[in-house]
């Protein structure tokens, strides 16, 4: 990969990993506190932060130990669901936080050498903690450092490190253009790494496809400390990392990708409608349309219950002005009765804060803050719907929320994001992400609350996975498929470090579809000895 600044994305060698060998080592002036694992050998752990000291005296310190002044607010600082914020959460013995690919080289060496796992970490949204939690001994690779990002306007690409937010992301590309894009998640929070490598997707997923499907070239640190791209790598691991979870094979260090074309001004709207308004002939009539609609418009619907009424909003995004955008959406829904009124036309960064629901007129810098903790717990979970769903099913639907508004106390509701357009036109073998033609939306069902204790957070995952399961006659069947990116541990999951390829294969077949047997034939070239893992990553095929 030819990055353009050797400075923000510096290219090591293992020849120079070599030559950090010789370098100073220095004395550890603490040691590893009582693990997770009891049976771990401290001295192992010991072991570990000596060989990282003998790689480069400079990288302890961004080393955090438990006895480190700062171990809790480093690790807290991108922890976003308060469910993985309690004393009985397994911690980590340490905490790296690399500032060059060396110390990510150094990192993977050591453990693997001492018989650590490793949770890597870039924005900590993952929904089940998997980057950060663990019931063995492990440590946190945290990639927060690692945040430099180069856009190149001219050849319409950029290069940023895993580390990186999406916020940061966007706000460097409109600092450079008024007319590129990249076509990622809503949230700006959202750590790169992590988003890319799981098939991330936001509302110009019909335009332009999944994050993954703009990605031109990738840096990354191998099992055995190699820096590769994707020459080196092959398109076998290159393949495997855009959409099949890259934490299963390698570090992603850094993305290459491929800026897309936006106009000056765009336009979005949030048209909010309850049940006497029309809200079940606006579900009923979308889910027929929103897939067929014109690839710049991009239409979401969130169904949610406010003081005992169910509210369903249309939340609308269109690469375009509203002249040309309220005949379209009135002639194809007009059930929605969109005016002028409802849309507002800014820029494209503009949008993005209005998507994350920012209040009106807040500053774009605000989406270079990376010091929003948790303010929440919550339980997600997914599903494809491939059929229409009737108006007595919406019914049944919308029956469903308020009963689980009024029993949980917590907040619920559902997000609609239609399919449609490129997502139809991409094979679904081409990447490991398989969900393209055939479905006309994808459900994302989030149950959040503020209040604290085990009692509670047990029984409000408990009403999540209940609204999942009543879901179950309109959603897709054999496999009922579910999204990467909404990670769920309720699938197929062992609980445990150990990859049992039977459990695998259940959530293999609902995140991969067919894709899975080609995934694990790559780890098993990659990584035969299942050093990248946990409780829901790629095994290597079994002979």
């Amino acid at each position: 990969m030819n990055y353009p600044n050797s400075a923000i994305f510096p290219f090591v060698t293992l020849s120079s990993l070599l030559l950090l060998l010789l370098s100073s080592s220095s004395s550890l002036p603490w040691r590893a506190r009582a693990t997770s694992d009891s049976s771990f050998p401290s001295s192992s752990v010991d072991s570990f932060l000596q060989c990282l000291g003998s790689r480069s005296a400079p990288l302890l310190e961004s080393v955090y130990t438990q006895t480190h002044p700062s171990f809790e607010s480093v690790l807290r600082a991108l922890i976003r669901n308060r469910r993985f914020l309690t004393p009985q959460t397994p911690k980590p013995v340490a905490i790296v936080a690399p500032t060059n690919v060396s110390h990510v080289q150094a990192t993977v060496v050591c453990a693997k050498d001492n018989g650590l796992q490793i949770r890597i970490r870039s924005g900590g949204h993952d929904y089940e903690g998997l980057s950060y939690t663990s019931n063995v001994t492990f440590v946190i690779l945290d990639m927060f450092n690692l945040r430099s990002i180069e856009v190149d306007v001219h050849n319409e690409v950029a290069y940023v490190e895993a580390g990186a937010t999406l916020g940061e992301l966007y706000y460097k590309i409109a600092n450079a253009s008024n007319v590129h894009a990249f076509p990622a998640g809503v949230c700006p929070s959202v750590g790169i790494g992590g988003h890319f490598t799981g098939g991330g997707y936001g509302n110009m997923i019909r335009k332009y496809g999944l994050s993954v499907d703009n990605i031109l070239d990738a840096q990354v640190v191998d099992v055995n400390g190699r820096i590769l791209d994707r020459i080196s790598m092959g398109e076998d691991l290159f393949w495997a990392i855009r959409g099949g979870g890259g934490e299963s094979f390698v570090v992603i260090v850094a993305w290459k990708i491929k800026l897309v074309r936006v106009p000056e001004k765009v336009t979005v709207f949030d048209v909010s409608l309850t049940l006497e308004q029309g809200a079940t002939d606006v579900a009923f009539k979308w889910q027929q349309v929103a897939p067929k609609l014109h690839e710049d418009l991009f239409v979401r619907l969130h169904s949610t219950v406010v003081n005992g009424t169910l509210l369903v909003n249309a939340i609308g995004f269109f690469l375009g002005e509203s002249e040309k955008l309220i005949p379209m959406v009135n002639q194809s829904l007009p059930e929605l009765n969109l005016t002028k009124a409802d849309c507002k036309e800014m820029s494209w960064l503009e949008s993005v804060l209005f998507w994350a629901d920012f209040p009106a007129g807040t500053p774009v810098e605000a989406l270079l803050n990376r010091t929003q903790g948790p303010s929440d717990s919550s339980k997600n979970k997914s599903d494809y719907v491939k059929t229409v769903i009737s108006k007595m099913d919406l019914e049944t639907i919308w029956k469903l929320l308020i009963e689980l508004a009024n029993s949980t106390g917590a907040n619920v509701y559902m997000q609609w994001n239609p399919y449609g357009g490129k997502m139809s036109e991409i094979p679904e073998s081409d990447l490991p992400f398989p969900h393209r033609a055939g479905n006309l939306f994808l459900i994302e069902y989030v149950v959040y609350w503020i209040e604290e204790g085990t009692d509670v957070s047990d029984h409000n995952v408990d009403r999540a996975r209940y609204m999942h399961d009543q879901m179950a006659p309109f959603v897709s069947k054999e496999p009922r498929e579910a999204f990467l990116n909404y990670r769920d541990n309720d699938i197929g999951s062992t609980g445990s470090d150990r990859t049992d390829f039977k459990e695998a294969q259940v959530y293999g077949s609902k995140y991969f579809k067919d894709n899975f047997p080609r995934l694990t034939r790559v780890k098993g070239m990659v990584d035969p000895d299942n050093f990248f893992k946990n409780e829901q990553s790629i095994p290597p095929e079994t002979k």
